[in-house]
């Protein structure tokens, strides 16, 4: 095998790839990237898989030799990455390939590649969306999914696909954060449900940002394909809580707060605070009083503007779950709905239609 290829866009296709690449392999060839040259569409396709997750980039290359490679994915992501700004040149050749770039030449054991698992095929696509909207609705649902593998279905998002309407959801037992959107389905009639794991889901939106987002479904199988770049995961048990009954109710209060010096002004007064402490937020008519503190460091607080409807409320929140909120807000003010200090508070974008795109339900803390 031989091919040569632009140094920025190899190092690039690499690194993505190498993303999935398992800390500690099943197999020790799960931690080898595939590269494939392929003269008839003159380019090259670099592969990895851990059984749970694939992911395949295609990129220009101009193939002199076709052929497949397993080399150690690590390490040839370290030195792409550190590669001068010049053509690369890879030859293979039996248990050997060299890699050369200017005058850097590398000569790397290769893995045998007869024993690289063959990656699952894509799913039939069943709808696509822009890249940005997804990655915008990724960022603003992952944060709220649960890091405790004890419990995978609340490791992931929930899908739901009805016709030209997805809504995705997380929770993890403290907070539920929801975004509905629409998108471009195959059948306008698409029915689907899927928990997609998180980790999964925030990897393939940063890299997928370009173009459209073409996702597809089937077998157990979530896939996700953009700009010559694919990954397929498999999905998790479809049970989930009924997250659309949560996140409905009536509240009694409101309070309107511009969102950028409110997360600023919250972020400030945490620095006194323990990392189990509440962060409280007092309403009053036209302010709010953000307090934290009280104990060996000392106490912050501030004041900040807002339009409050409803009755003077004092409430506590984890500072990290309230901030996670706040940075999916896209508008210039943050509403927050609540009923009373034990009860969760429901956070929502202003102005606010008849149901918000992005709902963010936190719990409430007792307070001392």
């Amino acid at each position: 095998m031989k091919f040569r290829v632009d140094r920025d866009v190899l190092a690039e296709a690499v690194a993505w790839a190498a993303r999935v690449l398992p800390a500690r392999p099943a197999i020790p060839v799960l931690s080898g990237l595939l590269l494939e040259a392929r003269p008839e569409q003159e380019d090259l396709v670099l592969s990895a898989f851990d059984y749970d997750v694939s992911a395949r980039a295609s990129v220009e290359a101009e193939v002199a030799e076709p052929g497949r490679v397993l080399i150690p994915g690590r390490v040839l992501a370290e030195i792409t990455r550190s590669l001068p700004g010049k053509a690369v040149e890879v030859v293979a050749d039996g248990s050997e390939a060299t890699l050369t770039c200017g005058s850097a030449e590398f000569n790397l054991r290769t893995m045998p590649v007869e024993d690289f698992p063959t990656l699952p095929a894509m799913p039939p696509v069943i709808g696509a969306i822009g890249g940005g909207v997804f990655a915008s609705a990724v960022g603003q649902v992952a944060p709220a999914a649960s890091r405790d593998e004890t419990l995978p279905m609340l490791t992931g998002v929930r899908v739901d696909i009805s016709g030209e309407h997805v809504t995705m959801a997380a929770t993890d037992r403290y907070r539920i954060a929801a975004r509905e959107f629409d998108w471009r389905p195959e059948r306008p009639d698409a029915a689907a449900a899927a928990v997609v794991p998180a980790r999964v889901l925030v990897e393939v939106a940063r890299s997928l940002r370009g173009g459209e987002v073409a996702v597809a479904l089937g077998d157990g199988i979530a896939g996700f394909e953009s700009v010559g770049r694919s990954t397929t995961v498999r999905l998790l048990d479809e049970q989930f809580i009924d997250y659309r009954a949560r996140l409905a109710g009536d509240w009694s209060i409101r309070a309107d707060v511009r969102v950028a010096p409110f997360v600023e002004a919250i972020k400030r007064i945490r620095l006194v605070a323990e990392p189990t402490t509440a962060i409280r937020l007092s309403f009053g008519q036209g302010q709010v009083t953000i307090q934290a503190g009280g104990g060996e460091v000392g106490r912050g607080t501030e004041v900040l503007d807002a339009e409050l409807s409803g009755g003077d409320i004092q409430i506590a929140f984890q500072s990290q779950f309230l901030l996670d909120g706040l940075s999916g807000i896209e508008s210039e003010f943050v509403r927050l709905n609540m009923e009373s200090p034990t009860r969760p508070a429901l956070i929502t974008e202003v102005p606010g239609d008849a149901v918000p795109a992005f709902r963010y339900l936190v719990m409430s803390l007792r307070q001392a």
